[in-house]
């Protein structure tokens, strides 16, 4: 099975308009009324029982279970029954809802995520459709339970072999889009090494340098704005809290964001496409992005979004046929590539590699990205043939 995920922008009606806004500020009470049931649960167990505490007490009977999403599930199933706000929303779309919810606490639980946060009014932004009919697309239309036919943008046609699996309904400041999960019965074959070997490595002076000496400009998206941002944010504290005014602000500066979002996306993978077309093979740096966002420059890592960057460029390579895979990336600017010994740690301030052992000398961050390339052709058990303008080419080891 194969499962790639399609968005599409919609075109609603103002009632669909009013439909879904009321659909997700239903899920916001139901995503708040749970998370509120499993907090008091921690909390009335957070005391020992041989103390006393003034501010957790032990307000729940021992014997009650632990909130989880199945036991949920079935109060949000009989509750139901006798609310009608909530018999308006399809069951489905409110179970996804705790499902969510579910999800939130496994990931505080397995990848150190912090504690999962109420939603204020307007903060819940998607729902998701598990299942939809038959034939639920035609001729620009989607149709989705409860609701009926929805236009949407078709901007790219939909392959006749995939199944829709479900659809996600997202709210954002540009409009409301529609996110479509197709699946295909197909084996995709594993991209192997092949071709000409090419390194990356990403920086804040130059969004990234290439191992064949090619370098990319950084952008600086939210760098560029951030005074136009600064100047609608005080527009925004000056008007009255509930007014139309300032929600017309508000909406200004989610305009704003998404502009920079977008600007930032489209030339990710603008670079991306440059990169595969140089070479059948590349590679980049496992970065520890977390403490990249905690350091002096998060502001400026943050700005350049290595991370989105890195996912799209290994769904580029894998739709393009490129090969890719992240390698080692401590002391990649430290390492001579044409010696391969080591020079010492270098200042912010030096943007120029020279090697005192072999007398090799070039960009700093081209460098790095040639150590990247060795150190790639090393883990997918290739030998460097060719070490000439920072072009590689791997011969596989017999």
């Amino acid at each position: 099975m194969f499962n790639l995920t399609y968005e599409f922008k919609l075109k609603p009606t103002k009632a669909q308009i009013q439909h879904f806004d009321d659909w997700l500020e239903q899920n916001r009470r139901v995503y708040n009324f749970a998370l509120a049931e499993r907090k008091d649960w921690y909390k009335s167990r957070s005391c020992q029982i041989n103390a006393c505490s003034l501010r957790c007490e032990y307000i729940i009977p021992a014997e009650s279970k632990r909130p989880t999403y199945v036991n949920q599930a079935k109060a949000l199933t009989a509750y139901r029954k006798t609310s009608p706000s909530l018999q308006k929303v399809q069951s489905q779309v409110l179970q996804q809802t705790l499902m969510r919810l579910e999800k939130a606490f496994v990931s505080m639980w397995e990848q150190a995520h912090g504690f999962p946060r109420f939603k204020k009014p307007g903060t819940m932004r998607s729902f998701v459709f598990p299942q939809l009919g038959i034939d639920p697309i035609k001729n620009g239309l989607i149709k989705l339970p409860k609701t009926g036919w929805v236009k949407f943008r078709h901007s790219r046609p939909i392959p006749s072999d995939a199944k829709v699996k479900q659809a996600r309904i997202v709210k954002r400041a540009s409009g409301w889009y529609v996110m479509l999960t197709l699946q295909w019965d197909i084996d995709v074959p594993q991209v192997m090494p092949h071709g000409e070997a090419i390194g990356i490595d990403v920086g804040i002076k130059h969004f990234a340098a290439a191992s064949n000496g090619r370098l990319f400009p950084n952008p600086r998206p939210f760098k560029n704005l951030e005074g136009k941002l600064k100047l609608l944010q005080v527009r925004v504290s000056r008007k009255r809290p509930g007014s139309s005014n300032r929600k017309k602000a508000q909406h200004k500066v989610s305009r704003l964001h998404e502009r920079i979002k977008d600007t930032r996306k489209q030339y990710h993978w603008e670079i991306a496409h440059n990169l595969c077309d140089l070479a059948g093979m590349v590679f980049a740096e496992d970065l520890n992005l977390k403490a990249l966002a905690k350091g002096m420059l998060a502001k400026h890592c943050l700005d350049a979004g290595w991370g989105q960057f890195l996912q799209i460029l290994e769904q580029c390579c894998f739709k393009r046929g490129v090969y890719f895979q992240k390698v080692d990336s401590k002391k990649t600017s430290q390492i001579c590539p044409n010696c391969l010994t080591e020079t010492g740690k270098k200042t912010l301030t030096e943007r120029t590699h020279h090697c005192h052992h072999c007398g090799y000398s070039t960009d700093r961050d081209v460098a790095a990205a040639q150590v990247v390339a060795i150190r790639g052709l090393a883990a997918v058990g290739h030998t460097v043939k060719m070490l000439s303008e920072g072009k590689f080419v791997g011969i596989p080891v017999t």
